[in-house]
């Protein structure tokens, strides 16, 4: 089989020892989702070519890092969703409990072909590493489906910043932006939907998605001291978001969308995080939305849409979604230490080390920072949003762990106090862009400024900064709001 013809770049592959009988299965983990799904007809393509069965997998897993039951709670609507699609098709998704590699090494006899979608985290490196190990004679393939330029594809290496990713991903770009029909074929396939597999349970017999949480809260006890949030998880509910986004609040975008009170912002990191959406879609809907050529893209990027001042909207959300998302993606695919302090740039790493004696203007204790209780109500405005909605304003985001470097005692504790804090009520947390966006707030994916007290010569921000350049106002009647 030509895999140039179905993904160029996307897919790394592992011979199998022998040709074997059995399924094709999708062990389904980073990519959530049916639709624009590289990994998923990649798949597709192996059942028919090889005239085998095909059905998808999904793990749940007891001890996903720091997954509360909000996280496991968007999750599962996003599952059932896809459940329900792939039974319209005929076929079938089943879900195991505990360990993939577990899981698949008990079905190996069932399995000819293995297809598994990419993640850049630790863990889920660590997670197809011990699949890979658990079927050591099968043929198993890679797809990285989630971003729009494949990690390798757009740098050798880890990027110093955006400027540097930037020319290298536009000279690429649009790479093969459109990866599959909107209309899913199920042609030629072998119906699995009415399947019975030892082990696992058939997502097709689950009637409904409280039926389908109530058996995860029995099945993995997630901690449930972390409420819902405000947003619903699967596909549909990121295409409402992406509707609305393209419909009223691109417009001003490039202007507005550090405002913290304007709604020029799309909502869809959470989305984005479980795969539940196409990167590739988004962004292939936002230029037919503006009827922008995707030969057109990275020119529009480039010039911040000079060359069509009628997208420049439109360029500064492709600059976020593609280069700032896929700059994280390399951050923790080359740099396996994301999540420590030792990650920094040396600059930045000398520079806090140099004023780690600094006196602080304060030091709240945990219980009054995690329950939004400091003498900032900016500050705590954007904790509050965060705990009840589950997702927090991409600018206040940074202003609020700048905060935490000025006021905790050292800038190590800042560094793991942030993540803990993101991760546990983002949505959007424990992905690449959340260990970045921690990250930069310490000078990763920066510059040296002004040198200055606690801070050393890494960014600053305060909150007459904010009464500056925005009308505050209007971002604590938003939370008010809530």
């Amino acid at each position: 089989m030509d895999l140039t013809d179905v993904s160029p770049g996307r897919i790394t592959y592992r011979e199998g020892k022998a040709q074997r009988p059995g399924d094709v299965v999708y062990w389904m983990q980073q990519s959530q989702r049916v639709w624009r799904n590289p990994a998923f007809e990649l798949s597709k393509r192996l059942a028919v070519t090889k005239a085998k069965p095909l059905w998808v997998l999904f793990a749940l897993m007891a001890d996903a890092p720091e997954a509360n039951s909000r996280h496991y709670r968007f999750m599962i609507q996003g599952l059932f969703e896809c459940a329900q699609t792939l039974r319209e098709l005929s076929i079938g998704m089943f879900l195991g409990v505990g360990a993939p590699a577990d899981i698949l090494g008990k079905l190996q006899d069932t399995i000819s072909i293995l297809v598994m979608d990419k993640g850049y985290l630790n863990w889920q490196r660590d997670l197809r590493r011990d699949v890979k190990a658990s079927l050591p004679a099968h043929e198993i393939y890679e797809v990285e489906a989630d971003v729009h330029v494949p990690v390798e594809v757009a740098s050798s290496k880890e990027e110093y910043a955006a400027a540097t990713l930037r020319p290298k991903i536009l000279k690429i770009l649009p790479y093969d932006l459109v990866c599959a029909d909107d209309c899913i074929d199920s042609s030629g396939l072998t119906r699995t939907s009415d399947l019975s597999i030892p082990g696992l349970i058939n997502l097709a017999k689950i009637p409904s998605e409280s039926d389908l949480w109530k058996l995860t809260i029995e099945a993995i006890q997630p901690d449930e001291s972390v409420s819902p949030g405000h947003f619903e998880g699967g596909y549909r509910q990121a295409g409402k978001r992406l509707d609305l986004f393209l419909n009223d609040r691109i417009h001003g975008y490039s202007e507005a969308r550090n405002h913290p009170g304007l709604r020029h912002f799309s909502d869809l990191s959470p989305y984005l995080h479980f795969g539940q959406i196409s990167a590739q879609e988004i962004s292939q809907r936002a230029l037919d939305h503006f009827d922008v050529s995707p030969e057109d893209m990275s020119a529009l990027i480039k010039s911040k849409g000079a060359f069509n001042p009628a997208a420049k909207d439109l360029a500064g959300f492709l600059e976020e979604l593609i280069v700032r998302r896929e700059l994280s993606c390399n951050y923790c695919h080359f740099n396996h230490a994301y999540d420590e302090f030792q990650s920094l740039p040396a600059w930045a790493k000398t520079t806090l080390y140099d004023h780690w004696a600094d006196p602080r203007p304060r030091d709240y204790s945990l219980d009054r920072l995690e329950n939004a209780e400091t003498d900032d109500p900016y500050w705590n405005l954007a904790q509050r949003e965060m705990l009840m909605t589950g997702k927090m304003n991409n600018y206040m985001r940074m202003y609020w762990g700048k905060k935490l470097i000025e006021w905790l005692p050292d800038p190590e504790l800042s560094f793991r106090l942030m993540l803990w804090l993101n991760n546990k009520y983002e949505l959007d947390g424990r992905d690449p862009n959340a260990y970045a966006g921690v990250a930069w707030c310490f000078g990763k994916h920066d510059r040296p400024w002004q040198n200055r007290p606690v801070f050393g010569s890494v960014r600053y921000m305060n909150k007459a900064g904010l009464d500056r350049k925005f009308d505050m106002s209007l971002y604590v009647q938003m939370i008010e709001d809530l």
